[in-house]
């Protein structure tokens, strides 16, 4: 009686071509379906976010007023922008001063707050409340609760300085000195304590505390502790909120656009605040999308110039610098 069994090393049976179509079908079936539960998206994408970037690179290249058909004029947008518009310069002066004092002062502010409530003190759940509540803020409520606040006769501010040392404080929104410093001490307000400071927290706890205790045994202080351990040992998060930082306060737009609509006397004229009034009241969409590109191209090569430079001081986990 012969055995039906595969003999041992006999070859496997290829599979027939109507397998192989039942496999390629069913995977083909599956492949569809995955497009079909993703079309919303790429859809939405394709509308809302790829077509316009497409539609705003190509009016940047044109004189396009919006009641008229573009004309397409090169790169005269980008060349009156750099060499004959002053406001153009004024909004990027005003904003890179903003950028330059609110993210060191706000990264900075965001740390020491984190390490505050990384500590064993009572409380320490409401105290993260607290100081994550003004972050929850709209914008635009913030800004109409600062005007009232920064109010120079009934204000809380101006009346406190004029209780405590007998004088009348500034005019703040409304001066030209002050309007500027009153917007960086909003700004702080609400980005100290917000997802910045909790991006800190987290990276302040994912420090091992046997490098303490090490540091510690060694005759560390606190401060060395914070030099030597605790930032290097968070720096990839420093450098995601530096990053985060710097595209936030290069968009600035909503604050001053409640509160001082870019005056007074051009003191916060911010660049989002140029392309908003260019694009939506002067109704130039050819130039208001060339500034657009302006902006996009600072935020990228400020991103790229950042990663780039964070190889001398980020230090990864598990990572071995040669």
């Amino acid at each position: 009686m012969v055995s039906q069994d595969k003999p041992y090393g006999a070859p496997t049976a290829v599979a027939t071509p109507r397998a192989k179509a039942g496999w390629s079908g069913s995977r083909r079936r599956e492949a569809m379906e995955g497009y079909v539960y993703i079309a919303p998206w790429l859809i939405g994408f394709l509308v809302f976010v790829l077509g316009p970037l497409v539609a705003s690179l190509y009016y940047s290249f044109t004189y396009y007023s919006l009641l008229s058909t573009p004309q397409w004029i090169g790169v005269q947008n980008y060349a009156t922008a750099l060499f004959n518009d002053r406001l153009f310069w004024t909004s990027v002066q005003k904003t890179l001063l903003f950028a330059l004092t609110t993210v060191p002062l706000g990264v900075i502010g965001s740390f020491f707050a984190a390490l505050l409530l990384n500590r064993r003190i009572v409380g320490k759940t409401v105290w993260r409340i607290f100081f994550f509540l003004p972050s929850l803020t709209p914008e635009v409520a913030a800004a109409l609760l600062w005007l009232w606040i920064l109010q120079p006769d009934v204000g809380i501010i101006n009346s406190t300085i004029r209780q405590l040392f007998g004088i009348r404080g500034p005019d703040w929104l409304a001066s030209p000195q002050w309007a500027l410093p009153a917007l960086v001490l909003v700004t702080l307000w609400t980005s100290i304590g917000s997802i910045r400071m909790l991006i800190f927290l987290a990276g302040l706890q994912g420090v091992p505390q046997e490098l303490y205790d090490a540091a510690e045994v060694d005759g560390a202080n606190w401060w060395q502790k914070i030099m030597n351990v605790t930032l290097p040992m968070i720096s990839p998060t420093i450098l995601l909120n530096l990053i985060l930082g710097i595209i936030g306060s290069l968009q600035v737009f909503g604050l001053a656009f409640v509160t001082t609509g870019g005056g007074p006397a051009y003191a916060t004229f911010f660049y989002g605040l140029y392309l908003y009034q260019t694009t939506f009241k002067g109704f130039d969409l050819g130039y208001g999308s060339a500034l657009a590109w302006f902006l996009f191209a600072a935020v990228l090569v400020l991103t790229l110039v950042q990663i780039a430079f964070s190889e001398r001081w980020v230090h990864y986990a598990g990572e071995t610098k040669q």
